[in-house]
């Protein structure tokens, strides 16, 4: 496939993503060409560790595919795009339970899909270029892909913020969240990466971290905390409007373009997650509740034809006045009974 490369190399499984004039998007194809590469060597003993990175400057994978998805759902059939979400949510799940380490290198963007292939390994590198983001409020979806563990577990109310304003956290930023382990000058991935073939060793990573410039978040966290501590999006969007602090007027920016319904769900998710027995299965299986329902009953192909299609930037979202009725938010986040996201084993 020219989109992906696999193979081993050393002691190492290496997944490299070429899709460099798409910013390396996950299409389906790439999805289940890399869980069957994870699956073999799982049980391969000449396989230590994983690799994935990505070709290209500007991005380890700017999010997944979403053309062919778009067009299928115009045309009433909203089987592909569960499909597409049911074998990518499996996917993160491996990736996130893998018995071996995985080690991704994430430069440039790092968003939506590529959150869900890059940022659940055991090793996650960010470099000088990094910037990891959760866009997805701003087409209608809410994020997914296994991203509302890691913004359940933020520090405070982080994952609110940062899964509602789809804000860019440069390498501080997503370390301070939860998204990335090491900072390692991108210089320094060539050498590296030869070394972990070589040795089949991930240990050899702490000794070239250093530490990031600093990011943006630690100086807004009390704000944050303040303003993105309700139970409701209604309860933040107050609180915003109430405050005097200089975030506030920005982060009112950053979601008033975004999908009322889709930011309210978010906030519900993250509430409905932060409990003892958290574990990267519940957190897919309730995002699985809203992307099955999100082409039907969403905002999703709104979204997609306002910020893809027609790039107009005018999305007309269900909820206009930003008021989402929480009967709304409970009927999107419903279990789905028998179609209920499971994790086959084979």
């Amino acid at each position: 496939m020219s989109d992906i490369y696999i193979r081993t190399a050393g002691r190492a499984g290496r997944i490299t993503l070429t899709r460099t004039k798409a910013l390396n998007a996950l299409s389906y194809d790439m999805c289940l060409a890399i869980d069957t590469a994870l699956r073999n060597w799982r049980e391969d003993d000449a396989v230590d560790l994983v690799i994935l990175d990505a070709e290209g400057d500007k991005a380890f994978c700017a999010g997944g595919d979403i053309a062919e998805l778009y067009e299928t759902a115009t045309k009433g059939d909203f089987e592909y795009g569960r499909k597409f979400w049911r074998d990518e949510y499996r996917l993160n799940a491996l990736i996130f339970e893998y018995p071996k380490p995985v080690v991704s290198f994430l430069q440039g963007f790092t968003m939506g899909g590529g959150v869900g292939i890059g940022c659940h390994g055991s090793h996650r590198i960010v470099g000088e270029t990094s910037q990891i983001a959760l866009p997805e409020c701003s087409i209608g979806l809410v994020p997914d892909v296994g991203s509302t563990l890691m913004l359940a577990l933020a520090p405070g109310r982080l994952g609110e913020y940062l899964g509602t304003t789809g804000h860019r956290m440069g390498p501080a930023d997503a370390i301070l969240a939860g998204f990335a382990d090491h900072h390692i000058t991108i210089q320094q991935w060539p050498d590296l990466i030869d070394m972990l073939e070589a040795s089949g060793d991930a240990s050899i990573l702490e000794s070239h971290s250093d530490t990031p410039p600093e990011g943006s978040l630690v100086a807004m966290q009390d704000a944050i905390e303040t303003d993105f501590g309700g139970e409701t999006l209604g309860d933040i969007q107050n609180s915003l409007r109430n405050s005097n602090n200089d975030a506030a007027a920005d982060a009112l920016r950053l979601i008033g373009s975004n999908s009322p319904l889709s930011m309210a769900c978010t906030v519900e998710m993250l509430h409905r997650l932060r409990t003892p027995n958290l574990t990267m299965r519940k957190a897919l299986e309730l995002e699985y509740r809203f992307t099955y329902r999100a082409m039907e009953h969403g905002d999703f192909l709104e979204g997609i034809r306002a910020q893809i299609i027609d790039k107009d930037r005018n999305p007309s979202w269900r909820h206009q006045n930003q008021n989402v009725p929480a009967v709304t938010v409970s009927k999107m986040l419903q279990p789905l009974g028998a179609c209920t996201l499971t994790f086959e084993e084979d």
